[in-house]
């Protein structure tokens, strides 16, 4: 089948794309690849079509399926999407993408090169031709003025001819390849085999496949809840929520059994999900305080808990059974309980709430048999970075606990709001004058280092010594620098004692830890006495994010990366040993399946980070960058290709 006759069967219904095909992700290197090849009549390949019946499968887009049968593209979505983009200058129908990617693209009637649109280069310049406006008016308009151009008519045939050459793209043959196999699992399969060199759908992405085949809204459903979500200030993926509703339904980790479902299950399932996530988040906001994405931590014990909320009918019984359930909770994410095995993991825990009666003590056992034990020591306050696994800890304190402005005296709970609130983590001892000593960055940003204050007070304490604004404080709203847990003996708050005060201040906090802890539990179950040695302490892992500023400039990267049509990367990546399922080190912002999600090796973003760090995240197959600015140059020039330096 020629190309013209491809994009008019995509336009008719007739050619269209599976939903487990993953978006557009080709860069403009690979667009003018494609199209210099077809001009030059070079091979470029064959297609896979599904031909299957119009009825039983589902497909990305606003146009309807035509009469039966109608052909889904395998193998060749990228290269019938550029030239659906360039031919006919709009998007496909199932476009899911950057379309900057082959917008602007310009042919050179000297040069035979195509390249995309640069005003320094091609304004006013006779030899450069829109590509788009070429297929779309043909060459009749362009004729007259390349015999009337004093630059062109010496050499006007053969521009005209070399013009006929690119129109004739749109003849050119394609061959096909007919899969008629009518199994989805085969045809996922077969998808996999010949995508092996790329992005292989994960048992996410076939389950969510397979529920759009009965439930064609399924995944524009899910998006919808995601998006309330964000609005209120939770950031969650697509994953993590069929997670959640695949528990909730099969009381399974592994996807495998909600295909097996109904639609109408399904939906009943995803409101039931919803609803019971609602719960959650309400009950972690009002209860512990973390109430916005960067402070909620432990997202894959949702999937357990939502199951356990349906077991219940969709409530807890009383403040016991939520204090209980906020115990485990807590402990998830203080020991990296999802961290390794994540399916594994949540299988143990999903068949350990089978029993409604000893659900949650069951969960609680599991942990303390991997733990040894549940208390909190003060070296598990040791690590650095606002990424750590301790730092939600020391921020519920803050909120639980009634902490108080040291500024105004105000309680903490009652300035904070979310999202928007002028609440920020606050170093005790100020950096500048902990570098100034020559304490690492480790040192200076460590966790018993940090509190939270209003943005005002932040800003009155700026850089003084501990020792002079400490007792100004003390005496100014009497108590309020004590809610911090800060150790009062004012030879602690000397700089030259700084080790002295971080391990006088690691035992207050996890003296009100356990404090709170135990009283989460209000005697429902005793605390197990520990049956052998705790596993090795993985709360100091290297690297992290080690301030709000920091944060803030990362977020503003993967605003700006997102907004470029690639991958959202995630903060503060623990990156694990895949052999032994331990942490390794903690990555500012990373994208570990690559910018264009398998098609790009994983990239990692360094902010101020060690030498060790580095080697570690090096060694792991990630490509690194140190700044900003290195990292956008790579989006822009080598995975986007943008022509951002021809001007």
């Amino acid at each position: 089948m020629n190309v013209d006759n491809i994009l008019s069967s995509i336009d008719q219904g007739f050619i269209l794309l599976p939903v487990f095909q993953r978006g557009y992700v080709w860069n403009r290197n690979q667009v003018r690849f494609l199209m210099d090849s077809l001009y030059h009549k070079y091979p470029v390949g064959s297609l896979l079509m599904w031909q299957a019946h119009s009825e039983s499968v589902d497909n990305r887009g606003d146009v309807p399926a035509a009469a039966s049968p109608v052909k889904l593209i395998l193998d060749g979505q990228q290269r019938i999407t550029t030239l659906y983009g360039i031919i006919k200058g709009k998007q496909p129908p199932f476009f899911e993408g950057n379309s900057n990617t082959f917008t602007g693209l310009y042919f050179n009637l000297e040069t035979e090169v195509f390249e995309f649109y640069a005003p320094s280069r091609m304004n006013n310049n006779p030899f450069w031709v829109n590509v788009t406006e070429l297929m779309q008016n043909g060459i009749g308009p362009m004729v007259d003025n390349i015999f009337q151009n004093e630059r062109l008519k010496e050499q006007a045939q053969t521009y005209v001819n070399r013009l006929n050459a690119v129109t004739t793209i749109g003849s050119i043959d394609l061959y096909e390849d007919i899969v008629s196999e009518s199994d989805v699992d085969v045809v996922v399969d077969i998808f996999n085999r010949i995508n092996s060199g790329g992005t292989k759908l994960s048992q996410a992405d076939l389950a969510l496949a397979k529920i759009c085949t009965i439930w064609p809204e399924a995944r524009d459903e899910l998006k919808l809840r995601l998006a309330k979500w964000k609005e209120a200030g939770f950031h969650f993926k697509l994953e993590w929520l069929l997670r959640c509703l695949n528990a909730l339904v099969t009381g399974e980790a592994r996807f495998s059994e909600i295909t097996d479902k109904s639609a109408d299950e399904i939906n009943a399932g995803l409101s039931k999900t919803e609803k019971h996530i609602d719960y959650l988040l309400n009950l972690i906001s009002s209860r512990l305080g973390l109430d916005h994405t960067r402070v909620l931590a432990g997202p894959y014990a949702f999937p357990v808990m939502t199951r356990y909320l349906e077991q219940r009918g969709g409530h807890l019984t009383d403040y016991k059974e939520a204090n209980k359930l906020l115990f485990w909770y807590i402990h998830t994410f203080l020991w990296g309980r999802y961290s390794g095995s994540t399916e594994s993991a949540l299988g143990q825990d999903l068949n350990a709430i089978e029993d409604t009666d000893t659900g949650l003590d069951n969960l609680i056992e599991n942990l303390r048999i991997i733990r040894g034990h549940l208390r909190i020591a003060p070296d598990d306050f040791s690590a650095s970075t606002i990424g750590a696994r301790f730092y939600p800890m020391l921020y519920m304190l803050t909120r639980v606990n009634h902490a108080r402005d040291w500024g105004t005296g105000n309680e903490l709970s009652n300035a904070m709001l979310g999202k928007s609130t002028g609440l920020e983590m606050h170093h005790i001892f100020p950096k500048s004058r902990l570098y100034e000593r020559g304490y690492s960055r480790n040192e200076v940003n460590a966790l018993a280092n940090f509190t939270f204050l209003t943005k005002e007070t932040n800003l009155e304490v700026s850089n003084k010594y501990p020792e002079k604004y400490i007792p100004e404080y003390a005496e100014k709203h009497p108590g309020a620098v004590e809610s911090h847990w800060i150790p009062m003996d004012g030879e602690l708050h000397r700089i030259d004692r700084y080790q002295d005060f971080l391990e006088a201040r690691r035992r207050l906090l996890a003296e009100a830890t356990n404090k709170f802890l135990d009283n989460l539990l209000e005697s429902a179950v005793s605390l197990p006495t520990p049956i052998g040695e705790m596993l090795s302490d993985i709360g100091s892992l290297p690297g992290g994010v080690v301030s709000d500023e920091e944060q803030r400039q990362l977020e503003n990267v993967n605003g700006r990366v997102v907004a470029m049509g690639l991958s959202e990367g995630e903060f503060s990546y623990e990156l694990i040993n895949e052999r032994t399922d331990q942490p390794m080190a903690m990555i500012d912002l990373a994208w570990p399946d690559g910018l264009q999600a398998g098609l790009s090796q994983p990239v990692a973003l360094l902010i101020d980070e060690d030498t060790p760090v580095e080697t570690i995240v090096s060694q792991a197959g990630f490509r690194i960058y140190t700044d900003v600015e290195s990292l956008m140059d790579y989006v822009s020039q080598d995975v986007l290709v943008l022509d951002v330096a021809a001007d």
